[in-house]
């Protein structure tokens, strides 16, 4: 019988090894964490009995990533939930952006942008699937969908900045600015409308769900669905070189580009080792979780209701932060995400003890204390927030590496995305999983698609694991 390794029990990695389960592969996952989850965990941080997620919170993508589908998650206990509001973008003035699930809920708050907006990303919400098919795979395939594709070709190929002119309102480029800004990036560089437009066509087909009772209830559902297929997890294992990996016809690491050199540096093929050490880090986070009595006092009555609050003032201003923290500069206002993922799942609550999930975007490596910055945009947009603060857990970003090594530089995304690294992850190859060790692939979201909960990366590096079996 085939034999399969898993190094890292993260969602990328879980959904590797349950492809290889179900395709006939003895699987073993080795999670080096006393418990699984990757970037997917939740538990108790602030105060007893109040949840939080540790990491991912909102999860457009997962509730639309076909391999979740084909697995059927809520078989094993997944359930979703869905806020009021999807997301919403303060400005200073009390205005807001506001994203609805409903594509037409949201154009009727567009005002003298709601044809513009339905123009630029009505099409890729009704084709979002279809579209996603060949955007969340390699660079490098035949499209399945070649008319769609180029449709949103000229689109997706420019800055942000530029498409951002599209609109008229400041509250419209507000709410596609922050949905932009997810890239991590300077959002004057080429393909970084693309982020925006599909966060927010994503929104539109899918909403941006959270799981109930957390993110690790994700990581539970992948846990159970594994066993089923006969795969064994074992927790508290460490894996720093191929001596403490047990003999296997396949290797899949959901490690960073780093780690895999770590292990296998000298038996990496030249071109790949030198891509590997090319490779760069930089979309680097500052999290701090609160626990608050009551709700976020917020200015714009649509804040209160929604799920995922996105805080950086105008699309002028969140490009200006991006570009200083892209640029090595603590930004005053750095762009803060905002998650009040109870709304939609009361059962992270206790009485009425909240939590609240928040990270603000800062230079990689970053060893200063951005917590005040964040309280401060927070603040800005809810006054008296501060006054309803139970308790505060910040992780900076060398703790953010300390809790996942993955995060190098407390990068949460698994890599810079910019330059050719925007298509090409973690190189450029029609096999970009294959690391040229016989049987040893990479499977951790510094591969194709990327970030997020989806666990496309997994699948895919098993499915080439699977096609260079000898027959």
């Amino acid at each position: 019988m085939t034999k399969a390794v898993v190094v890292g029990a993260g969602p990328n990695g879980l959904a590797g090894a349950i492809h290889l389960a179900r395709n006939g592969v003895d699987v073993q996952v080795l999670e080096a964490a006393d418990t699984i989850g990757g970037g997917a965990r939740s538990g108790e941080l602030t105060a007893p009995g109040v949840i939080h997620d540790y990491c991912s919170a909102a999860h457009p993508m997962g509730v639309g990533s076909p391999f979740w589908n084909d697995i059927d998650l809520p078989r094993y206990g997944l359930t979703w939930k869905w806020p009021e509001v999807d997301c919403a973008h303060p400005l200073d003035d009390g205005t807001a952006g506001v994203l609805y699930r409903s594509l037409d809920t949201t154009v009727a708050g567009m005002g003298p942008d709601a044809r513009r907006w339905r123009l630029a990303v009505g099409d890729l919400a009704v084709g979002f699937d279809e579209l996603g098919e060949d955007l969340m795979r390699p660079a490098l395939h035949v499209p399945r969908h070649p008319i769609r594709l180029a449709a949103f070709g000229p689109r997706a190929v420019l800055p942000a900045t530029v498409l951002a002119r599209w609109f008229r309102t400041a509250q419209a480029r507000a709410l596609y600015g922050g949905a932009a800004a997810h890239a991590f990036t300077r959002l004057d560089r080429p393909l970084t409308a693309a982020m925006g437009l599909m966060f927010l066509a994503s929104g539109h087909r899918y909403g941006w769900p959270v799981a109930e009772g957390g993110s690790g209830s994700i990581t539970a559902a992948l846990a159970a669905a594994l066993k089923q297929h006969g795969g064994a997890i074992a927790t508290g294992v460490p894996v720093t070189g191929r001596a403490d990996i047990p003999d296997a016809d396949i290797v899949l690491l959901d490690l960073s580009p780093a780690a895999a050199l770590q292990i296998y540096g000298d038996a990496l093929p030249g071109r790949i080792k030198r891509a590997y050490r090319r490779y760069r880090y930089g979309s680097a986070a500052f999290k701090v979780d609160f626990a608050i009595d009551g709700d976020i006092p917020w200015t714009n009555p649509a804040c209160r209701r929604a799920g995922t609050v996105h805080l950086g003032g105008t699309f002028e201003q969140i490009a200006h932060s991006e570009r200083e923290r892209a640029a090595g500069r603590m930004p005053q206002r750095p762009f803060t995400l905002v998650g009040q993922q109870y709304l939609a799942d009361p059962t992270r609550s206790a009485g009425g003890i909240n939590p609240i999930w928040s990270y603000a975007h800062v230079p990689f490596g970053y060893t200063g204390d951005a917590t005040d910055a964040v309280i401060d945009q927070i603040e800005g947009a809810a006054p008296g927030f501060r006054d309803r603060i139970v308790a505060t857990v910040s992780k900076s970003t060398a703790q953010l590496h300390s809790y996942n090594p993955n995060y190098l530089g407390g990068d949460i995304i698994g890599g810079a995305n910019d330059r050719l690294q925007v298509l090409f992850r973690p190189r450029v190859a029609v096999d970009p999983y294959f690391t040229g060790v016989p049987g040893v692939y990479l499977c951790s979201q510094s591969t194709p698609p990327g970030a997020g909960i989806h666990g496309l990366c997994g699948y895919y590096a098993a499915q080439s694991a699977l096609r260079r079996l000898p027959r």
